[in-house]
């Protein structure tokens, strides 16, 4: 069981899916939404979460304020966990029942501040570079891309024009955000 850390549904517990995701710890997640606080991401932003697994980085976000909020999972069982998490924090979020390639793949009429993207450790380097492209054209000029994977990961190949914005390293995980060069 983990929890929300902040805002308006501190505190409320979440459930995990029983197997087959790798939730966010809350410290992680607690650092991660620090450093884009200081940089004025998350409240009145659109977030889209991506291997959303629980929730637990888009719910973060919608209790902090964001404006909107996409979790895309595949997994019918993380699904349905998503859904009542949001149900019992209260929190009001948009859950896309689909694998985050299709969703990347479709066009859509907005475009997202924050991409939280924390794919399955065995996820390939090469699918996650297919993904950063074309994640491109749905994030704002100014938005980020937010990359969780293993500690011994190596750094995404970033799409053409992109730049490392900042990399954090929390035991076995580390997290990369960046965005379009400005």
């Amino acid at each position: 069981m983990t929890r929300i850390v902040a805002g308006a549904a501190k505190g409320r517990n979440l459930k995990v899916p029983k197997s087959g995701t790798r939730p966010t710890s809350e410290k992680v997640r607690e650092a991660i939404f620090s450093a884009l606080e200081h940089r004025g991401f998350i409240r009145d932003c659109t977030i889209v979460d991506l291997f959303s697994g629980s929730g637990a980085c888009g719910l973060e976000a919608k209790s902090r304020g964001a404006k909107q909020v996409v979790c895309v999972e595949s997994s019918r069982p993380a699904v349905a966990v998503i859904r009542e998490n949001a149900r019992h924090a209260g929190l009001e979020i948009t859950v896309a029942a689909m694998t985050a390639e299709a969703w990347v793949a479709e066009e859509r009429p907005e475009k997202f501040d924050v991409a939280f993207i924390d794919p399955p450790y065995k996820y390939t380097d090469q699918k996650l570079t297919q993904l950063l492209a074309n994640l491109e054209e749905h994030l704002q000029e100014d938005g980020l891309a937010v990359v969780e994977r293993d500690a011994r990961s190596p750094e995404p190949n970033w799409p053409a024009g992109w730049e490392l914005v900042w990399e954090r390293s929390y035991g076995d995980t580390r997290v990369w955000a960046a965005g379009q060069s400005q």
